[in-house]
């Protein structure tokens, strides 16, 4: 089976900028209706008491004495949330400080300069928004940019912004940071599954992975403009939070999941599918806070359909994209 580009997975209506739009309104009132969800206040938001994500221990994984308690840890985590905190992972803090960094940068430099970075025809790579089909459809408070950063032939750097000077090198180090940890992860997750090692890698070799940005401007207006709910449809996703705003929820009760010095880690769809009985995929959202703005980078590791990825031979992997990862 022919691998499938990661490129030519549809198109979207262009819609408005919604940073640009947040800054024009004045009166919460004028909103528009596409972007407010009224039922997210059907679902109470827990805000304090035991709804914690579990916390593991990088380090503890990778110490002969700790690893097995951490392990077991890791594999309650997957089994029953889906999602946790990893601290002690060994990221220097001044690749994630730079990338943090640029990331803010970027988002203040002016709309046109940052449709240098915008998404083309047919690609989900670049500055914009994915999948708008309708005139019609609700959309999500924010903007996005998704960039490919593995393999390192996959790079289009063209679309990697230029400025601040520093984004591409900060992307690069971050990214690489960043492999080799959720590296790590997939291995000690494949043994807790029972799966081989060697088969995971065998899933997840020479797949795309990359990062998405995402902006969820402020707004003053107490009924929720949010991303609606969804799964990640990756394998794993390793998300920073930029700001320090409890922007992120998971569906367990719902609650926020309050910053920390950690990457939250998110067990995708298809680690779900390789072993639906073992793990838990709850769904997340990303609500704006009145008043504050919220940023994050999602970093993605995909597996795309080939020849040894017998698990996926019912997928249509268009659809599955469509559906689940954006």
């Amino acid at each position: 089976m022919a691998k499938p580009s990661f490129q030519r997975l549809g198109t979207s209506i262009d819609v408005p900028n919604v940073q640009a739009l947040a800054a024009s309104i004045a009166n919460p009132a004028d909103v528009p209706p596409r972007y407010v969800r009224p039922e997210a206040e059907a679902d109470p938001v827990v805000s304090d008491g035991d709804s914690e994500l579990p916390v593991i221990d990088f380090s503890r994984l990778l110490h002969r004495g700790f690893s097995r308690e951490e392990s077991a840890k890791l594999h309650h985590a997957c089994a029953d949330w889906g999602f946790f905190q990893l601290i002690n992972h060994g990221v220097p803090d001044q690749a994630m400080e730079k990338m943090k960094a640029d990331i803010v940068e970027f988002f203040k430099l002016p709309l046109e300069e940052k449709k240098a970075s915008a998404q083309l025809p047919n690609s989900l790579e670049g500055y914009g928004h994915v999948f708008v089909v309708s005139d019609d459809q609700e959309l999500d408070w924010a903007d996005m940019m998704y960039l490919i950063t593995r393999p390192l032939q996959s790079r289009n750097v063209d679309l990697w912004p230029s400025q601040p000077l520093t984004f591409r090198d900060s992307l690069s180090c971050y990214s690489m940071e960043l492999k080799s940890v959720a590296g790590t992860l997939l291995e000690v997750m494949a043994k807790n599954l029972g799966v081989a090692p060697e088969e995971f890698s065998t899933i997840f070799q020479d797949q795309p992975q990359g990062v998405r940005i995402n902006y969820y401007p402020h707004v003053q207006e107490l009924t929720r403009c949010w991303a609606s709910p969804h799964t990640d449809g990756s394998g794993l996703t390793l998300l920073l939070q930029v700001t320090d705003v409890e922007g992120l929820q998971i569906r367990k009760g719902w609650f926020p999941v309050k910053p920390l010095p950690a990457l939250v880690a998110n067990i995708g769809d298809i680690i779900e599918v390789i072993n639906s009985t073992q793990t838990n995929h709850n769904q997340n959202i990303s609500t704006v806070i009145q008043f504050k703005k919220n940023m994050s980078i999602d970093y993605e590791i995909l597996s795309i359909f080939n020849d040894a990825n017998h698990y996926f031979d019912f997928f249509s992997f268009n659809l599955f994209i469509n559906i689940n990862i954006f």
